[in-house]
């Protein structure tokens, strides 16, 4: 009875680790659309859950759409030499991780044109095979490692950053030697954690990172575009304005841009642009004419007419001069920006130091709003020191722009200002640190020098320094054994 209890324990607990395994679900394109929502298109006439592989290794692959909530263990595209694809456009597709091109011979492509891709862990683009992320919109968030081409020497991985934005913990490229891995950044954004400032220079210095294919300049900082984060953009050598992937007030608007300089010195640089809020219209390019708005002449700027909530595209060709036909014209890039309502620019104005007097400070907040229709203000408390002793901070009229302040305990606040015009809302923050007295203040600051007769450190070089040194004076403590032993 006993060994039969074991065999009965034994075999549930069988069942129930069973019941853990992660299954393979095969994208088979059998239904009638080519949605990941659709159960028939998934060899188990269900969607892959939070357990699954989800493994597509057809073209067409799968499509996100918007409003669809996308859930897999990982996703692998490109398995045992075959070519898959998969296509975000509006949805969310939250992973542990995910290959792109997974084994050697296989070529996988993501399209992400917007929604979100999120993976807890890491997401790879050649792992042993060849992958390419084509990306135009969207958010791509990636909880560790970002490799583009992983740890094989067959590894090739693409990414075309044309716009959106891609989040990750780190960056490595070409893992392996003999791996090949690339980045082209136009209009989108890289932010890495932390500072991979010089990881990301030497990439770029090894040519493995460009902008807009060799024909711009890439922007790099750390802590200043994101705080405590490395943030990568590019810019055009034509230095579009609007800026490419940008957004501008609807109605008239100004493209500008900047000449190269002529192959030939002397000779004028002129350009044809053309405009429209119709992508194909200037990818075929079928009837330039129809949407010419500068026709070879030597200019830097024009006029165009935006409606509100459009999407709008333009181009401009430059004709450098010489005898190679490739420069005349020389084809520029398609760039593109939103005519939309923008968010009020908010400044909630600069950092400020200060110090209690009689238990309590007093201060003036001064901000400044620009927005183009009226709009209203909201001044919070972000965080402020956790003291029990004393009152938390009060904000004499928190609705208005500029109010003022009461402040009774030692530490750091943050305040923010919120502006919203009704449709889209602005921010910013200021950081008030508050000392026992002006001197603390002053050493607190970057710059803060000590006077070299500051003896008593209390900033000031009075009489008190003076009676400190005078007591001191003639002694001497230099060492008079010759041959001293420190043991």
């Amino acid at each position: 009875m006993f060994n039969k209890l074991i065999c009965l324990v034994s075999f549930a607990l069988l069942l129930s680790l069973v019941g853990d395994v992660q299954a393979d679900v095969d994208w088979t394109d059998a239904g009638p659309d080519h949605l990941w929502s659709t159960p028939t298109n998934w060899t188990t006439d269900t969607v892959p859950t939070s357990t699954d592989m989800a493994i597509i290794n057809l073209v067409p692959g799968p499509t996100i759409a918007a409003n669809v909530d996308a859930v897999a263990m990982a996703v692998h595209l490109g398995n045992g030499g075959s070519t898959g694809e998969m296509t975000v456009d509006g949805g969310t597709l939250i992973l542990d991780w995910s290959h792109i091109g997974e084994d050697a011979g296989g070529y996988g492509t993501v399209y992400m044109n917007s929604g979100t891709i999120t993976t807890g862990d890491g997401l790879t683009v050649g792992d042993w095979g060849s992958g390419t992320i084509n990306m135009t919109g969207g958010t791509i968030r990636v909880g560790q490692t970002f490799m583009i081409a992983g740890a094989s020497p067959t590894a090739t991985g693409h990414v075309n950053l044309d716009g959106g934005t891609i989040t990750a913990g780190n960056l490595v490229m070409r893992d392996d030697e003999g791996a090949v891995g690339t980045m082209d950044v136009k209009a989108g954004t890289m932010i890495i954690d932390g500072d991979a400032v010089s990881t990301v220079q030497g990439f770029i210095n090894n040519g493995w990172i460009t902008a807009y294919g060799g024909n711009g300049t890439l922007q790099l900082d750390y802590n200043e575009t994101n705080e405590g984060q490395t943030t990568l953009k590019a810019i055009h050598n034509l230095k579009p304005d609007p800026a490419d992937g940008g957004s501008t007030a609807p109605g008239e608007v100004e493209l500008s841009w900047t000449l190269p300089d002529p192959l030939v010195p002397g000779q004028p640089v002129s350009v044809d642009v053309y405009f429209t809020d119709d992508w194909e219209a200037l990818y075929s390019f079928t009837d330039p004419a129809a949407i010419q708005v500068v026709s070879r002449q030597n200019v830097t700027s024009v006029l165009v007419q935006t409606q509100p909530k459009k999407q709008y595209y333009w181009v401009v060709d430059t004709y450098l001069g010489g005898d190679d036909p490739n420069n005349n014209p020389f084809f520029g890039p398609i760039f593109s920006f939103v005519a939309d309502n923008l968010p009020p620019e908010v400044d909630a104005g600069a950092d400020v130091v200060t110090w209690l007097q009689a238990g309590a400070r007093d201060g003036n907040l001064d901000a400044a709003v620009t927005d183009n229709d009226a709009y209203t203000v909201q001044w919070t408390v972000v965080s402020e020191p956790d003291d029990p002793n004393n009152p938390d901070v009060v904000i004499a009229d928190p609705s208005a722009e500029d109010t003022s302040i009461t402040l009774s305990a030692l530490g750091e606040y943050v305040l923010q200002l919120e502006a919203s015009d009704g449709e889209y809302t602005g921010s910013d923050t200021v950081t008030i640190n508050v000392y026992n007295d002006g001197c603390q203040a002053a050493q607190s600051l970057p710059d803060y020098v000590p006077l070299p007769g500051d003896v008593n450190g209390d900033c000031i070089f009075d009489q008190l320094d003076l009676d400190i040194l005078n007591e001191d004076w003639l002694k001497d403590i230099s060492l008079t054994e010759e041959w001293f032993k420190t043991e």
